[in-house]
């Protein structure tokens, strides 16, 4: 089918695209200005909010810190390259703060890495014998326990009417 022939096809062709009328009826070219035309809105895509982030927030917010240190230290790198080939007495200077600068980047790193491994440890993520997260697990399981053994134990109170309560809360 050519453009003329698309042009001149009736409009119950159109009918199944993604944009139609809503109200129907012939298209309004500027007889009545009173009345927009408005179309149906379907987005291209539907936002579904993720169950949780691929990375631990610590983790991440390490991350980030090391990625600034990072970017910083390169900047001094290529402006201490810089000054050096224009002669500047500037140079020296962002030498030594650009190795200052990589030794503050090369303990960022490993503050992501070391910071990743203590999350996984704590968190259970690690399933060894030495794991921290496992006796926290069972105390926090302990815990609950208790506390249900005692929300049990109010209701039975309060279903005898209160026999055997003190007199005070």
């Amino acid at each position: 089918m050519g453009t003329a022939e698309r042009r001149e096809a009736p409009e119950d062709h159109r009918a199944g695209r993604a944009r139609t009328r809503w109200g129907g009826g012939a298209p309004d070219h500027g007889a009545a200005r009173g009345h927009e035309q408005r179309y149906d809105y379907r987005p291209l895509w539907r936002e579904e909010p993720a169950r949780r982030h691929p990375v631990p927030d610590p983790v991440r917010a390490a991350a980030v810190r090391a990625l600034l240190v990072i970017a910083v230290t390169l900047i001094q790198a290529m402006v201490a390259f810089l000054c050096t080939l224009a002669g500047s007495w500037l140079a020296f200077p962002m030498v030594m703060s650009g190795v200052a600068s990589t030794v503050v980047a090369t303990w960022a790193v490993v503050d992501v890495w070391v910071t990743r491994q203590v999350w996984s440890q704590r968190h259970g993520v690690v399933s060894e014998p030495s794991s921290t997260a496992r006796s926290l697990r069972r105390e926090r399981r302990a815990r609950r326990r208790q506390e249900r053994a005692a929300l049990r134990e109010q209701e039975r109170i309060r279903r005898r009417g209160g026999a055997g309560q003190l007199s005070h809360p």
